[in-house]
């Protein structure tokens, strides 16, 4: 059994207090791992979409 976090989780959590800081944005977002980082990413990527 794995224990902890996993990348995507805490990927998200450090994306999302560096653009919010707020650490309840950050569990939040963390929670939510992978699906905030590729919501994040298409967002703010200038050109790509």
């Amino acid at each position: 059994m794995k224990n902890g976090i996993s990348f995507g989780s805490c990927l998200a959590m450090v994306i999302s207090y560096t653009a919010y800081k707020s650490i309840g944005w950050a569990i939040i977002h963390g929670i939510f791992s992978w699906l905030y980082v590729l919501y994040y990413f298409i967002k703010y990527s200038p050109g790509l979409f």
